[in-house]
């Protein structure tokens, strides 16, 4: 059984079982013989609970929390939505699979796979080939370039815009302003941007994104900048226990683990207990909404 059968398998399980009731429970005369779909909670646990994951991307849900964050954002799965710098693919491996799901469609907006940087055309076609050239796992995926010549998605054809961890990296580069208006002009009206980033409130430290973290008074301007209305946010992916204060930023924490200044390079003698212990960073989870009546009647 391959994998997109394995997901449809277990969808019409739950809907044979009437949404996940106790087997021993029978129901009202009514309702005998009736079919429940799935709903969109049910499909992402189905979506995060594939074989298509390993034990090691498992073991970070606790810290990223995709069930909680994607129903926070409101993805549905069938939905087209536009992950933004997916990276090595974590998070696309539960929203690819949910999109599929349900007739979806998913745009990965990432980096140019013409750049001179040869890590980064290595980067681009290993996703290509894990994800986008796997479509009985994943389904349609569409692969943009975010920050080139073309949009990351066609304007006005987005549901949701997504994006895990980023924000930081744009404000080094100097270019977020114009990122988030790419985000503004893909969605439709009344689509959703939602943003994780690891978050700086309660330290002092850097606005520049040099240290892995972002102020939320910042990522809200961005966002509002680019013409959004501030929705609402969560603390599904809080750490109290992230002081933040941490000699190579961010990246001193679980999962990159850095012990020295330079990656790659590995100090034997750095005591890492204290940051393992800490966990996965403190992150803002925000919600934003692009809002109606902004030029309908460009997407007629």
């Amino acid at each position: 059984m391959n994998r997109r059968h394995w997901i449809a398998a277990l969808a019409l399980g739950l809907a044979a079982c009437g949404g996940g009731e106790d087997a021993g429970t029978t129901p009202a005369a009514p309702d005998a013989g009736k079919v429940t779909a799935p709903t969109s909670a049910e499909l992402l646990d189905i979506a995060i609970a594939g074989p298509h994951r390993s034990d090691e991307e498992r073991a970070r849900d606790v810290y990223r929390n995709p069930k909680e964050t994607l129903l926070f954002f409101g993805v549905e799965p069938a939905m087209t939505v536009v992950e933004v710098s997916p990276g090595g693919g974590w998070y696309t491996q539960v929203i690819a699979p949910y999109l599929n799901s349900g007739g979806g469609k998913l745009y990965a907006a990432g980096y140019d796979p013409e750049s001179e940087n040869e890590r980064v055309v290595e980067a681009v076609a290993r996703y290509r080939t894990t994800y986008a050239e796997q479509p009985d796992t994943y389904g349609v995926i569409e692969m943009t370039v975010l920050n080139g010549d073309a949009a990351i998605a066609p304007a006005g054809s987005a549901d949701a815009v997504v994006t895990f961890r980023n924000v930081h990296s744009w404000q080094g580069r100097g270019n977020a302003e114009g990122v988030f208006k790419a985000f503004f002009d893909a969605l439709k009206p009344g689509g959703v941007l939602g943003v994780v980033e690891h978050r700086a409130d309660g330290a002092e430290l850097p606005r520049d994104g040099s240290s892995g973290y972002a102020y939320t008074d910042d990522v809200v301007a961005l966002a509002e900048g680019a013409g959004f209305i501030f929705d609402r946010s969560s603390e599904i992916n809080a750490n109290p226990a992230d002081t933040k204060d941490h000699p190579f930023g961010v990246w001193t924490l679980p999962p990159v683990r850095r012990t020295s200044e330079i990656r790659g390079n590995e100090d034997p003698d750095f005591d890492r207990a204290p940051y393992d212990a800490i966990g996965e960073s403190d992150r803002m989870t925000l919600r934003f909404v692009k809002p109606e009546a902004v030029e309908e009647a460009l997407y007629e």
